[in-house]
């Protein structure tokens, strides 16, 4: 690896479109609203499958300064024009109370085949993530780095949690959106292949096969990107709020940096490694920040805590030469106040407690969601109980059954 190679990266960020009076989803949103965004932000801003949705691909990133301002300046951006047309923003993994079933899909070729391919599942498909990509060295196969990563995956989305509703209940999940992603084909943890070519084989034998169009239909929660030279993270929900987003970001790249710096850190795998990896996501989908970890190589349970040290103590030298301890002091704030899954979780409850209802108390959830969205990175959030380490995270209640 060249010392100077700048492991430069992005983000994309997705979001949902809601009616500030019903808080539900907007079934349907003009084309006023894309060009809208697109005059005051330029080509960052796309479309995504539902009408409801919108989303925000960050320029190459040099450094994480820069990322901040990238991310504050485009959530002002597209809920400044969405509060002049009378929507709000909202940053989540899944709605707390819509329905998939009155969404309309946006009117684009790529989008109209998905919905033909997989019916009922592409209509389904009401979810929001958090994708990161970090440059490689032309020098180093993508896939070998993907290999080192997968054993991580896990842990970036229990710091991301951000889906714990689905149609109006409570889903006894803190990632709700990586379980119904799980209906498309192609998702989930993706094989350990050889390398690059044995990963280019597998996609043109599915290609020949008439299974997809490209290599951009493997969906799963780590890939090669196809357009550009990167390494694609996208196991994470999207993060309501903007400072999530980085820090995760900035774990991932000194990850993606360490194990280019050092392959031996990468720990081998085996015919079980890819199933423990796949239960240790299960547990992050549950528990979220909560969750302990199977180690594939002592089966030792140890809670995400550990992970997280080891991790940190993994990639100290990358931190500094990229300078990610400007992100990561934020750390953690994160742990405690936890993920926006427990505070929507906790929004709700509250609501309960002081006599709302079912649909009043969801709302809630939503009024939260609109409001942390567009705070600022590394704003004081003095409303907000989890600022407060002694704080218990709040866990939903999976014997309800109407919420």
């Amino acid at each position: 690896m060249s010392a100077d190679f700048p492991f430069t990266f992005g983000i994309e960020e997705e979001f949902f479109l809601v009616n500030p009076r019903t808080r539900a989803l907007m079934a349907r949103v003009p084309k006023a609203y894309l060009k809208a965004c697109r005059t005051r932000l330029g080509a960052v801003v796309a479309p995504e499958l539902l009408q409801s949705q919108i989303e925000v691909a960050t320029p190459v990133l040099s450094d994480f300064s820069e990322a901040a301002e990238t991310l504050d300046t485009c959530r002002a951006g597209l809920a400044g024009v969405a509060e002049a047309m009378n929507y709000r923003l909202v940053a989540a993994g899944t709605h707390p109370s819509s329905h998939w079933s009155g969404l309309e899909p946006t009117q684009k070729p790529r989008y109209a085949r998905l919905m033909a391919d997989f019916g009922i599942v592409g209509r389904r498909n009401v979810l929001c993530g958090l994708h990161v990509h970090v440059a490689v060295p032309a020098s180093v196969d993508r896939v070998v780095v993907m290999n080192g990563v997968m054993r991580w995956l896990p842990l970036f989305l229990a710091l991301s949690t951000s889906s714990p509703f689905w149609n109006r209940h409570a889903t006894g999940l803190l990632s709700y959106r990586q379980a119904a992603y799980d209906e498309w084909p192609r998702t989930g943890i993706p094989e350990f292949f050889r390398d690059q070519a044995d990963y280019d084989a597998f996609a043109a034998r599915l290609v020949a096969a008439g299974a997809m169009r490209d290599a951009s239909f493997l969906w799963w929660a780590i890939r090669p990107a196809l357009r550009y030279p990167t390494l694609e993270l996208r196991i994470a929900d999207a993060c309501t709020r903007a400072e999530d987003s980085l820090i995760i970001a900035a774990l991932y790249r000194c990850l993606v940096r360490a194990l280019v710096r050092d392959p031996t850190l990468a720990v081998p795998h085996d015919a079980h490694t890819r199933r423990v990896i796949d239960e240790n996501r299960w547990r992050a989908k549950r528990d979220g920040m909560e969750a302990s970890f199977l180690d594939e190589r002592d089966g030792r349970v140890r809670p995400l805590t550990d992970w997280l040290d080891d991790l940190l103590a993994m990639t100290a030298a990358d931190r500094a030469a990229l300078g990610a301890d400007r992100v990561l002091h934020r750390l953690p704030t994160l742990l405690a106040r936890g993920s926006s899954a427990h505070a929507q979780v906790q929004a709700y409850q509250q609501a309960r407690e002081v006599g709302a209802g079912h649909d009043d108390a969801l709302r809630a959830v939503v009024d939260w969601l609109v409001s942390r969205t567009t705070q600022k990175i590394g704003s004081d959030d003095r409303l907000d109980t989890r600022g407060d380490p002694r704080f218990t995270i709040a866990r939903p209640d999976r014997s309800a059954g109407e919420a």
